[in-house]
C-alpha cells in the first residue's frame, strides 16, 4: 500500500481536480468555506513538486499585505522554497519600478502616500469660509473615493462625468465639480512628480507595454502568475495582469462571483464570472463544498443571493449538519435590538464560547453606536474591526465641533436647545456655520442621528449642568469598553467582514433602507446588495441569528421600519433545513470520507448555469 500524497490526501475531488489540473489559463470557483486559500497553496506547491513551477519564477498577488504573509508562511510549511514572490498589485507594481530605476539609473518613484496633501489644498481653498480639520477631512475622502473609482475604471478627468451618468453613480459633490477637482489633483500631482497608487499599476503596465527589454525581464522572471480573491480586481489591475502574462497560459485565479461586493470601488467581476471569454482557452473549476459553515447557515446565505444577485453557479453543498437553526428575530427599536444582542453574546460567553469567536455584524458604521454602549453596559469586551470606537470617528468629532462651536457662540441657551438646533438644521446644508459639513452624505446623517440619540441620552441621565463638554466626556465612556487589552466581540460592517469567520454571527438591522441600503437604486446596486448579505450571513460557522427592528432613529426621530425585503428567503430556508442533535465530529468524518473517494470533476469552458 502506497503512502498517501501528504498535497492530496486531505482534499475532496473538486479540490484535489483544482490542485493537479495541468492547463491553464485555470479558474478556480470558491465559494465561502470551500477552502480557497488550502486550494491555492497546494497548487503552488503540487506545481513545483512535479516540475512544473520554479519558486523564483512563480508570482502570487493578493489583496492584501496580510494575506500575502499568511500565503508565504502557508507555503513554507509545504516545503515551498521561498524564493517565490507574493504581494499586492500596488506593492509589486512599486517593487518593479524602482528595479527599472536602478537599472537605468534614473530617479525612483516618487510615492504620494495620502490624496489628502493634494487634495486638503484644493479643498481648503475652495472653502467659502474656515473649515475644520475634520470636516475638510470628511470633504478629502468623499473626493478621493470618487478620484479612486475613476482610476480603478480607468477613466480621465475629462470622461468623469459622462462616466458616472453612465453607471448612475451617487456622488457627494456635483459631477462637473468633482471632474475639476480630479483635474486638478492630477495637475498638481505631475508638478510635484508623485504618483499615487493607482499609478504605480498604469505606471508598470506602460512600461512592460513601450519597453520590450522590461517586459522580457518581467515575463522571465515571473513565469506562473496566481492570483487570489480575482473578483475584486478592478481594470487597471486586469491591466497589468495582462502586461505580466503575455501570451503566456500559466495563469491561475481563484474567486467567488458571490462575495462580489466591490463595485462601488471600481471592481468588476466580469473577467471571473466570464473566463474564457476574458481569456480564451481557459478552464474553470468549481469547488462543491462548504466546511466552514453548517447545513442550516449555507441555505439562508445561498437564499440571500436568489436569481436577482447576478450569480451562475451551483450553489455549495454543506458538509456539516444542522444542529441548531438560523433565527430571525425582531425588535421593538435599535435599542432593543441592541441591548438583545449584548445579553446574549454574555449568555454565548457563559456557555463556553470565547469573546473572539462572536462577531456582531452591520451595514453601516453608524450602526455600531448602540452595540458599543450596550456591550460596554454588560461588561463584555468587543473590538471594533478595521475602524475607530463611535465617539473618536471623524464625522463625530465634526458634528461635536458644530454643538461646541453653537455653545461659545451663544453660551446662555441651554444644552438641550443647542442640540434642538442640529436636529433641526441638519437637513439644511445651507443653515448654521459657513463651515458646517453638508449632511446629505448618508452616512454623516445616519452618525448624526446616533449622535443625537447620545444627546437625550445624556440629558435625561445627567443630574447636575448639562453643556458640551459634559456630553462630550459622557460619550467617551459610553462607548468605551473596561476589558482593556482583552480580545473581544467583534463590531464588524458587512464589507469589512469579508474574509473573516466567527463561531457565533449576529446580523443586525436588516430592514429597508439598510438592506438593501436606500441608495441603491439600479438593479446592479441592488444585485451587490444581495451579495453583500450572501457574505455577512457566511461568516458564520455554527450560529447565525438575524434581526430588524420595528423603530430606528432617523433623522432625529424615531421611524418605524419595514423588513428587509429579502427577509422572506431567509424564512423559508430556515424552515426547509432539518434540524438534529447530531456527532458532529462522527458526520464530518463520514462526509470527508465519501467526499475523498467521489469521482473529480472535469475541468470545463465555462461556469455551471445555477439551477434555483
Amino acid at each position: 500500500m502506497t503512502d498517501p500524497d501528504p498535497l492530496l490526501a486531505d482534499l475532496d475531488a473538486h479540490q484535489r481536480a483544482a490542485v493537479t489540473e495541468p492547463h491553464g489559463p485555470l479558474a478556480i470557483l470558491a465559494p465561502a468555506g470551500s477552502g480557497k486559500t488550502r486550494v491555492l497553496t497546494r497548487r503552488i506547491a503540487f506545481r513545483v513538486r512535479e516540475q512544473r513551477s520554479e519558486p523564483r519564477h512563480v508570482l502570487a498577488v493578493t489583496f492584501t499585505r496580510r494575506a500575502a504573509g499568511e500565503l508565504v508562511d502557508r507555503l513554507e510549511a509545504l516545503g515551498v522554497d521561498a524564493a517565490l514572490t507574493a504581494g499586492t498589485f500596488h506593492a509589486l507594481a512599486l517593487a518593479q519600478l524602482r528595479r527599472r530605476a536602478a537599472d537605468r539609473r534614473t530617479e525612483p518613484p516618487r510615492v504620494l502616500d495620502r490624496k489628502a496633501r493634494i487634495l486638503g489644498p484644493l479643498l481648503r481653498a475652495r472653502a467659502k469660509g474656515p473649515a475644520s480639520n475634520a470636516a475638510l477631512g470628511l470633504a478629502v475622502g468623499d473626493v478621493a473615493a470618487e478620484i479612486e473609482w475613476a482610476k480603478a475604471r480607468m477613466i480621465p478627468p475629462d470622461r468623469f462625468a459622462a462616466a458616472v451618468a453612465a453607471a448612475e453613480r451617487r456622488l457627494p459633490r456635483s459631477s462637473a465639480e468633482l471632474a475639476d477637482l480630479y483635474a486638478g489633483y492630477e495637475s498638481e500631482k505631475r508638478r510635484k512628480r508623485w504618483l499615487d497608487f493607482d499609478d504605480l499599476l498604469a505606471g508598470c503596465a506602460d512600461a512592460i507595454e513601450s519597453d520590450g527589454s522590461f517586459a522580457a525581464a518581467q515575463r522571465w522572471r515571473f513565469r506562473d502568475l496566481f492570483v487570489d480573491e480575482f473578483q475584486d480586481a478592478t481594470p487597471l489591475q486586469m491591466r497589468l495582469l495582462r502586461a505580466w502574462l503575455g501570451d503566456r497560459a500559466n495563469l491561475t485565479v481563484v474567486g467567488d462571483a458571490a462575495q462580489a461586493i466591490y463595485g462601488f470601488a471600481g471592481a468588476d467581476a466580469a473577467p471571473l464570472a466570464e473566463f474564457r471569454a476574458h481569456f480564451p482557452g481557459g478552464r474553470t473549476i468549481a469547488l462543491a463544498y462548504n466546511y466552514r459553515s453548517s447545513e442550516a447557515i449555507v441555505a439562508v446565505a445561498e437564499a440571500a443571493l436568489g436569481p436577482a444577485a447576478g450569480v451562475e453557479r451551483d450553489p455549495p453543498r454543506a458538509v456539516r449538519p444542522a444542529d441548531r437553526p438560523a433565527t430571525i428575530a425582531v425588535f421593538d427599536d435599535d435599542a432593543h435590538e441592541a441591548a438583545a444582542i449584548a445579553d446574549a453574546c454574555r449568555r454565548e460567553f457563559t456557555d463556553g464560547v470565547p469573546w473572539h469567536r462572536m462577531g456582531v455584524l452591520f451595514r453601516t458604521n453608524a450602526q455600531s453606536s448602540l452595540f458599543e454602549t450596550a456591550l460596554a453596559r454588560r461588561g463584555v469586551p468587543f473590538r471594533i474591526a478595521g475602524g475607530a470606537r463611535f465617539a473618536t470617528r471623524p464625522i463625530v468629532r465634526t458634528l461635536l465641533d458644530r454643538l461646541r462651536a453653537a455653545e461659545r457662540a451663544d453660551p446662555g441657551r441651554s444644552f438641550a436647545e443647542h442640540l434642538a438646533d442640529l436636529a433641526a438644521d441638519a437637513d439644511d446644508p445651507a443653515s448654521g456655520a459657513e463651515n458646517a459639513p453638508a449632511v446629505a452624505d448618508e452616512e454623516l446623517r445616519e452618525h448624526r442621528d446616533a449622535l443625537l440619540d447620545f444627546g437625550r441620552e445624556y440629558a435625561e441621565r445627567e443630574t447636575g449642568p448639562r453643556s458640551v463638554a459634559g456630553f462630550v466626556s459622557w460619550l467617551d465612556l459610553a462607548t468605551r469598553t473596561d476589558a482593556r487589552g482583552e480580545r473581544g466581540v467583534d463590531l464588524v460592517t458587512f464589507h469589512r467582514a469579508k474574509g473573516l469567520e466567527w463561531q457565533v454571527v449576529f446580523v443586525t438591522g436588516l430592514e429597508r433602507g439598510l438592506v438593501p441600503i436606500s441608495w441603491a437604486s439600479t438593479p446592479e446596486e441592488r444585485a451587490e446588495e444581495r451579495r453583500l448579505l450572501h457574505v455577512a450571513l457566511g461568516r458564520a460557522e455554527d450560529t447565525l441569528h438575524c434581526s430588524w427592528a420595528r423603530l430606528r432613529t432617523a433623522s432625529g426621530r424615531r421611524s418605524p421600519r419595514q423588513p428587509s425585503p429579502w427577509l422572506g428567503d431567509l424564512e423559508q430556508a430556515i424552515a426547509g433545513v432539518p434540524v438534529a442533535a447530531v456527532d458532529r465530529r462522527a458526520r464530518l468524518g463520514e462526509a470527508r470520507a465519501a467526499l475523498h473517494e467521489s469521482a473529480p470533476p472535469r475541468a470545463t469552458s465555462h461556469a455551471r448555469r445555477a439551477t434555483r
